[in-house]
């Protein structure tokens, strides 16, 4: 599933704020258009001075064409850097990185593509979305201000619930709340799959549900990343194989591979 891993200077054709702290950062990067699978990510140089000095991981949110859409949340001085940036700027960016999900047997299997994301958990997501038949999908937020992605989601065909934690959207609670009630009421959990991406406590929460329910679940895990290629070991988590990177063996595992503490 590993493509070969690319350097580009990649112009940026849109950059655009989509809610209170938000922003879609649109790039003509062709080769890692061409190259990148779902729940894969590339490592961004957001200006051209020396500081910050490490890239900032940001998950592949969609591919259009020669164009790989970001979506990314503005929490430090790096990612406010990266809303300042322009069209027509060229920023250096790395990729396509990482292990993404592995979806073919959902399409083969016939099985209903569940999936559930947690706040900016949906940024992968929609790409998966876009390779999946027809999938039902779980957003949580804190509040529905929050809510991202769901005209996408809905533009696809997907079927869309929302869960907030204050209840002023939807269901009142969490992702992974939602995806339980969800499943008490499934006709048949043996044709199901999930696929998740969010705050580890709403990935831990939910391998312990495809646990009970017996069905096969993948976690996309965000995990603090320096070089993003495995050279520093900087982001490793304890599975049943060992410790592994999530930046090179990752971002996607098996839920019930992982050894969650």
């Amino acid at each position: 599933m590993r493509k070969k891993i690319l350097q580009q200077k990649a112009k940026i054709v849109a950059n655009k704020k989509v809610g209170s702290a938000y922003f879609e950062m649109i790039l003509a990067a062709g080769g890692i258009s061409r190259a990148a699978y779902p729940g894969q990510f590339v490592q961004v140089k957001v200006s051209d001075s020396c500081q910050p000095l490490l890239r900032r991981p940001l998950g592949i949110h969609r591919v259009s064409g020669a164009n790989i859409f970001l979506l990314y949340e503005v929490l430090g001085p790096a990612t406010k850097i990266l809303s300042q940036r322009k069209s027509g700027e060229f920023l250096d960016i790395l990729g396509p990185l990482g292990n993404g999900f592995d979806y073919r047997a959902a399409n083969t299997e016939h099985r209903t593509p569940i999936l559930v994301a947690g706040g900016m958990g949906v940024a992968p997501l929609l790409f998966l979305a876009e390779r999946l038949n027809k999938s039902q999908v779980l957003i949580g937020a804190r509040s529905k201000e929050q809510v991202l992605c769901e005209k996408e989601f809905k533009k696809l065909g997907c079927s869309v619930k929302i869960a907030t934690d204050d209840g002023s959207r939807g269901f009142k609670g969490k992702a992974a709340d939602l995806l339980n009630s969800f499943l008490r009421l499934a006709i048949s959990n043996k044709r199901l799959a999930i696929y998740a991406c969010g705050p580890r406590p709403m990935l831990k929460e939910i391998s312990k549900i495809s646990k009970n329910y017996r069905i096969p679940a993948q976690v996309s895990l965000e995990e603090h990343m320096s070089c993003g290629i495995g050279a520093c070991l900087g982001c490793v988590v304890n599975t049943k194989a060992g410790f592994q990177r999530v930046c090179k063996e990752g971002p996607v595992f098996c839920a019930d591979e992982i050894i969650w503490r």
